[in-house]
């Protein structure tokens, strides 16, 4: 056999000059061999049915180095390689560091950029607020340099938002936020409120906008934000009721929240005494009644600015909405201010909801009559109110004024029946006095 295998060999002209090899394909069962002579020795090797590729050394190929100098040269080619990706890193790490540190800074003087203001005039996309006097019928208004406000524009892609003359630096944006709450919000001539708040809502997402971009802290952002917040939280309670279409409560509640979140963050990491934050943390908790986490916040602040009168009552008022205990509630909630009720009247209706429960239950018996103007007195509200606050909860109102309370009689009212605003006495008797411009600049 093995003769014949070298004239085989031979006759095929030793076409390889390192390996003497025949083929015979050995059939075992399904499994098929090479077998490979080399060196003497005799091989079987396992034949697949992908026949894989051969792998010959570097220092076999014809014209390559030696199989030292090919691996020196080629650890020489992979260094370098790796020394261009740690190059390419760290100058993209650099080029990612000096875009943090390189902030826009707005150079705007006015609260609206001249070109945006008259962009807007080319597009007749002037608020009859920002009209110049005397132009208003015009087919063109032509806006007024010193009304025009800053519109808020959502970002697009392309469109560059950090141009410096267009961003306001934020002297300018305080400026521009009293004059929003004075000579907007405040205006006794201007009405309706609804689109008074929405012109103001919209001119302060535009101050919220440049703030974010130049990223204002400090002192600045503070005094802004507190304004923003107390805006948001009168707009609450005054346009509780009106249509969707006017005032949407969601939203309203949803920019209410980022607001009071950036101001109460800013209270936490700044390093300078704030006046009002131990009025705004209540308003915080009062506004999120219930709420774990607005729970959890207060109880880890300071003692000394935890133990403080407004926040005192506003835990207080919280732990009795916590209990259950409706009564406790409403009777703590006659302390408060007017800005703190206005935070706490979205609760109202549910406490006084769970009230007339509670006392469904309590007093459910046929011969069991409990006193209407006591009741009355009990939810805040004067009688004829209380009676058809009843009604509406199916609680008989006899004509003693005598209230007959039924667990079974006890219903839910259908959706929209039921008007928050017209119980907002325990609300409306503490504003008395106090203008818009003054609630909102923390005078109340």
């Amino acid at each position: 056999m093995h003769n014949f295998t070298g004239k085989f060999l031979s006759s095929a002209g030793n076409r390889l000059s390192r390996f003497r090899m025949w083929r015979h394909i050995k059939t075992t069962k399904t499994h098929f061999y090479w077998s490979v002579q080399q060196n003497g020795d005799l091989l079987k090797v396992p034949m697949n049915r992908r026949r894989a590729s051969r792998r010959i050394s570097h220092s076999q190929r014809r014209d390559g180095p030696p199989g030292g100098e090919w691996r020196q040269k080629n650890q020489e080619q992979w260094r370098g390689h790796d020394k261009a990706q740690v190059r390419q890193v760290e100058k993209d790490e650099r080029r990612e560091q000096e875009g943090k540190q390189t902030v826009p800074r707005g150079t705007c003087q006015t609260m609206c950029p001249t070109r945006e203001l008259r962009l807007r005039e080319t597009q007749n996309r002037l608020h009859r607020f920002e009209m110049l006097v005397g132009t208003e019928r015009d087919r063109r208004p032509r806006g007024d340099p010193l009304r025009a406000v800053k519109e808020y524009s959502r970002p697009a892609a392309g469109k560059d938002s950090t141009n410096p003359t267009d961003l306001r630096p934020p002297a300018v944006l305080r400026k521009t936020v009293c004059y929003l709450i004075d000579d907007i919000a405040a205006s006794p001539g201007l009405h309706p409120w609804t689109e008074v708040y929405n012109f103001v809502f919209d001119r302060l997402r535009g101050v919220k906008q440049d703030m974010i971009i130049q990223r204002v802290s400090g002192f600045d952002c503070v005094a802004i934000l507190e304004q923003t917040v107390r805006f948001l939280i009168y707009a609450s309670y005054h346009l509780c009721g009106e249509p969707l279409r006017l005032y949407d409560p969601r939203i309203n509640d949803t920019h209410l929240q980022e607001n009071l979140s950036w101001l109460l963050n800013c209270y936490a990491t700044g390093t300078e005494p704030h006046l009002n934050q131990e009025e705004f943390q209540a308003l915080g908790l009062l506004y999120n009644l219930g709420s774990s986490r607005a729970t959890r916040h207060i109880l880890e602040l300071p003692e000394q600015l935890r133990s403080t009168p407004a926040i005192r009552l506003a835990l207080s008022i919280n732990r009795a909405y916590l209990d259950g205990n409706p009564v406790r509630l409403l009777r703590l909630a006659q302390r408060l201010n007017f800005l703190q009720c206005c935070a706490l009247h979205r609760h109202l209706v549910t406490c006084r909801r769970d009230l007339l429960l509670i006392f469904s239950h309590g007093y459910s018996s046929r011969n069991c009559r409990f006193p209407l103007d006591r009741l009355a007195q009990l939810l805040c509200l004067d009688t004829s109110l209380t009676a058809q606050l009843c009604q509406s909860y199916g609680v008989e109102v006899n004509q003693s004024n005598q209230v007959v309370f039924s667990k079974a009689a006890f219903t839910e009212p259908e959706p929209g029946k039921l008007h928050c605003k017209l119980y907002h006495n325990i609300v409306a008797e503490k504003q008395r006095d106090l203008t818009v411009g003054g609630i909102i600049h923390g005078c109340a």
